[in-house]
């Protein structure tokens, strides 16, 4: 028969074949008896033949003595594919079944009346039909696959010679395979040669006592799929009918014992070499699960050799000096654990966030493990805020400016209310832990738009963890607004995201042509495609949501915002519009005119009294926090700058290869860049460094992955993680090699960026750690501050920005004050100063001494070592003070004689909003305010439809908005004028 061109090399050929059903081995092939032809009539009705390419063992294999396996016709090519299956039908009357060929269907061995028996057969959409019903004897298989059907019933099968040739396979088929020698144990018959026809036994009816047929076949006997496809098909019509009795074979013989299979070796040997194979698997879990538990045990024990913190032992380098070296060691493994799962061509992201967590755990959490209160002092006073909205139900910002941002405040009040919690103990200890897993979550979300391979992800994250030493994330507005900007940059990258190529000419010369090359580069992010617009705006409404809670809680984070969303716009970076820019900044500037008054109204020269002072405010942030410090501490110091010197230098690395790489990260760049332009408004009490640095941290981070892992990400299933990229110039080393000294510099990065955020983040913990005797006199403050009660804490100089260096402020912030001041000098018996600041305030105020307050003089102002004892030994001999509270940790003074009939003052009373002062033009900035936010939104939503959609309804809105946005920001302009100049 001639070749197909047709089929498709693995579609069976069934057709039926005249010839003989039941030979006895010892009859030679071609002597027929007048008996025999009678049976070899209905045996042809009988019988499938499938042509199939390749090798085939059928069945149980003929033994070593049967003649037809000495026939050289065995050895023909063309009869190699040929397999000859019985069908039976069950008979009543007990006789050899025979089959009911339909009238309809054409005669065995034969096609339609007319049909060339040479001419081609059907096509492969005629051949994906059924098989007549019948069950399939003594047909067994190892391999198969059930997606090709075979012919249906009622149609013309294709005729092919009664020889059984077989088409040539095609090339790149894999289904002819070599021929391999029976495995030991089987019959004289080569592997892959099935019998001739009429040689097979039928399969032992249950229970006859028969063993069961060897199956197995050698591994590179294969049967091809759409035989086995073509035998489930049978398989299943057998199921259909009634059960059959077996042909009775002649001379029925035992079947060969099975080869063995092969199996793994027993023995310490073979257990040890699979456990080491799965080694990439479960090392990096059992690596960090002990790494975490060592850290544990390491921090929580009772202090001794290799274990266990003493606070005693805890010097000018803070919690590092006292930590045991297992707790290092438990560092580097958890490390270690990371790298190498990240070194693994699989992205197992369940297992790096769970790795990254516990790093997170290890260094963010050192301090909840080790203290026995709540560190960081100024925590207290926001669980004080929060306590005072809980009682009165209002915010006074006469008490405190940051009570006119009380969205933090206010929200814990009501978690706090409503859950019923009265200590807030726990959440203020556990706050900076919990924040930076908080922090991870969004920050993924922003490494997932991003194109960049899967190592420069997870280590862009796992730097934002190693880095993050400046202490922000305590319980505060600060760290709290924090996770809100990072969801914001999340949601304009992932749902508002906007990449489009250049597709203007680049300039032949200048600085545009530079800008042109960079425009033309391949973006470092992935654009938003196939939002829906309900989505869409639901993001701009949370988006919207987010902002308005920065805007009520904190004061710098909102401008973060807006300067992220409108470099965005001007870099083309999101498919949102100028609408939404100013209509977000008129709302800040809203909040801080109309609900802040309290706080500017007189103190309009401290707000902007730094704009523009760029290098005073660098030099409130570095300079003077280095000089004049322990020696020891200043170490501290200088380890925060060179983690930031470190983290730069690696970001303007990483940007330089990724664009000798053709790609520009503008997103990265503009994280990155955009707070740097707060340095130009004021030093926010000397903290505005730290803000800066808390907000460029997620475009760094990722900037910095890009100086080990610049590469792109694989964008075909033959590359397994990333490209190779093409140099012009200097031979490229073996990747390979490159790869692995990318991932040992990373981790040695790692590893140093992991003992310096030791260093940098609790190395104030001598004067940050909060004691037990220090919450136990300020306890009995509160117990005795009714109607009033002041405080006055140790300054080396009198001034507004040096704040209390104790847990001040729990509770009772509108009693008990802290505001004022007690000079003191380095020479402990110089009292006069303090005595007279006691001695001007009223009944019920008290002067302390605390471990905190001597230790922060000591290690920034040069104070003695012995300092503390001698001071409060002097309090101790005044004529004028007495001791009402004393313990290991903190004492309390008060004046000792007061003049009779002076009695304790009320507190100060605190007024709301309803007294703030106003301006003439205020009611009708308040009715533009609403005007110009219901314009603009209204223009963005359209917008979200399309820039073609209803164009004429945005050009109206437009007309209505900038009217009543240029009112609404005279009057807030207004407002500032004419109130600081009435206050």
């Amino acid at each position: 028969m001639p070749f197909d061109p047709d089929a498709t090399g693995i579609i069976p050929k069934l057709t039926f074949d005249e010839g003989p059903a039941d030979r006895t081995p010892d009859e030679p092939a071609g002597t027929d008896t007048p008996e025999e032809s009678d049976a070899d009539e209905r045996a042809a009705d009988q019988t499938i033949t499938f042509r199939i390419p390749g090798p085939l063992r059928i069945g149980h294999p003929p033994t070593t003595d049967d003649p037809a396996t000495d026939d050289p016709a065995t050895d023909d090519p063309a009869t190699a594919g040929t397999v000859s299956m019985p069908i039976q039908h069950p008979d009543p009357a007990g006789e050899a079944p025979r089959a009911d060929t339909p009238e309809d269907e054409a005669p065995v061995g034969e096609g339609p009346a007319g049909e060339d028996p040479t001419a081609e057969g059907p096509s492969a959409a005629e051949t994906t039909r059924a098989v007549p019903k019948g069950p399939a004897v003594g047909l067994k298989s190892t391999a198969g696959d059930s997606s090709t059907p075979v012919t249906e019933p009622g149609r013309p099968a294709r005729k092919t010679p009664a020889t059984g040739t077989t088409p040539p396979a095609q090339a790149g088929d894999d289904t002819t395979k070599s021929e391999a020698p029976a495995e030991a144990g089987s019959s004289g018959t080569r592997a892959g040669k099935p019998s001739p026809a009429g040689t097979e036994e039928p399969a032992p009816a249950p229970g006859d006592g028969t063993p069961p047929r060897d199956e197995t076949t050698p591994e590179d006997d294969t049967l091809p799929t759409a035989l086995m496809t073509a035998v489930e098909a049978v398989e299943a019509v057998e199921a259909e009918v009634s059960p059959v009795a077996p042909v009775p074979a002649s001379t029925p013989e035992p079947a060969p014992a099975p080869a063995p299979a092969p199996v793994r070796a027993k023995g310490p040997g073979g257990w040890f070499g699979a456990l080491l194979a799965g080694a990439p698997k479960w090392l990096p879990v059992v690596l960090v699960l002990e790494g975490l538990a060592m850290y544990v045990l390491a921090l929580k024990v009772p202090p001794g050799p290799f274990r266990g913190v003493d606070p005693q032992e805890i010097d000018g380098l803070g919690l590092i000096s006292a930590l045991p070296a297992t707790a290092f060691l438990a560092i580097l493994i958890m490390i270690v654990s990371f790298f190498v799962t990240v070194a693994q061509s699989t992205d197992r992201k369940f297992l790096l966030l769970f790795q990254i967590a516990a790093i997170t755990f290890a260094l963010h959490g050192a301090g909840a493990l080790v203290a026995a209160e709540p560190r960081f002092p100024t925590a207290y006073i926001h669980a004080g805020f929060v306590e005072f909205i809980s009682r009165t139900g209002e915010s006074a910002i006469s008490i405190d400016a940051r009570m006119g941002w009380p969205g933090f405040f206010a929200l814990f009040a009501f978690v706090t209310k409503a859950a019923g919690i009265q200590d807030m103990t726990t959440i203020l200890q556990w706050t900076p832990l919990l924040s930076n897993l908080l922090y991870l979550l969004p920050f993924v979300l922003i490494l997932r738009q991003v194109v960049a391979t899967t190592r420069a992800r997870w280590f862009a994250a796992l730097l934002f963890v190693l880095v993050q030493w400046i202490g922000q994330d305590y319980f505060s507005p600060q760290g709290f607004t924090f996770a809100l900007y990072l969801a914001w940059v999340a949601i304009l990258l992932r749902w508002f995201g906007r990449v489009e190529p250049r597709t203007k000419p680049v300039p032949a010369k200048g600085l545009r042509r530079l800008l042109g090359r960079l425009d033309a580069m391949t973006p470092g992010e992935l654009a938003n495609t196939g939002t829906y617009r309900a989505d869409k705006l639901l993001m701009l409404m949370l988006l919207v949501a987010l902002f308005l809670a920065s805007v009520a809680s904190h004061q710098i984070t909102p401008f973060m915002m807006l300067g992220v969303v409108t470099a965005f716009l001007i870099f083309k970076r999101t498919s949102l519009t100028w609408a939404l820019p100013f209509f977000l900044g008129l709302a800040v500037l809203a909040w801080i005119s109309y609900m802040t008054v309290g706080f500017w109204s007189s103190q309009i020269d401290t707000i902007f009294g730094g704009l523009g002072n760029i290098l005073q405010n660098l030099r409130s942030n570095t300079g003077d926090r280095i000089e004049g410090t322990d020696p020891a501490h200043a170490m501290v110091l200088q380890a925060r700058l060179g983690i930031l010197v470190v983290i730069l230098s690696l970001a303007a690395t990483g940007l330089l290869r990724r664009l000798r790489r053709g790609v520009f990260d503008r997103s990265a760049l503009i994280l990155l860049c955009v707070p740097v332009l707060a340095l130009g408004l004021q030093s926010y009490g000397g903290e505005i460094g730290l803000r800066i640095y808390m907000f460029a941290l997620p475009g760094a981070c990722l900037l910095a992955a890009y100086a080990f892992f610049p590469n792109l990400p694989a964008d075909s299933a033959d590359v397994r993680e990333e490209t190779v990229p093409l140099r012009r110039r200097n031979v490229r080393f073996n990747p390979q090699l490159t790869r692995k000294v990318s991932v040992v510099l990373a981790a040695c990065f790692a590893v140093l960026f992991a003992f310096a955020f030791l260093l940098a983040r609790y190395g104030n913990e001598k004067f940050e750690r909060v004691t037990t005797g220090e919450v136990a006199a300020l306890h009995y403050v509160y117990e005795h501050d009714k109607p009033s009660a002041r405080v006055l804490y140790l300054v080396p100089k009198l001034g507004p920005e040096v704040t209390p260096t104790l847990p001040w402020g729990e509770r009772d912030v509108e009693i008990a004050t802290f505001n004022v001041q007690a000079l003191v000098h380095k020479d402990p018996t110089l009292i006069a100063d303090a005595v007279k600041a006691l001695r001007e305030q009223p009944r019920n105020s008290y002067l302390m001494v605390s471990r905190g307050q001597v230790s922060y003089l000591q290690l920034n102002e040069g104070y003695p070592a012995d300092w503390g004892e001698r001071f409060r030994a002097a309090l101790d001999a005044s004529p004028d003070l007495k001791r009402v509270f004393a313990n290991e940790d903190a004492a309390l003074y008060t004046w000792k004689k007061f003049v009779r009939g002076t009695e304790t003052p009320d507190p100060r009373p605190y007024k709301s909003g309803a007294g703030d002062p106003t301006s003439p033009w205020t009611p009708v900035g308040i009715a533009a305010l609403g005007l110009t936010w219901v314009a603009l939104f209204g223009y963005e939503i359209i917008r979200l439809n399309g820039p073609d959609r209803a164009r004429k309804t945005r050009r109206r809105l437009l007309y209505l908005a900038v009217p009543s946005f240029v009112v609404a920001f005279a009057v807030i302009i207004e407002r500032f004028i004419y109130i600081s100049q009435n206050n």
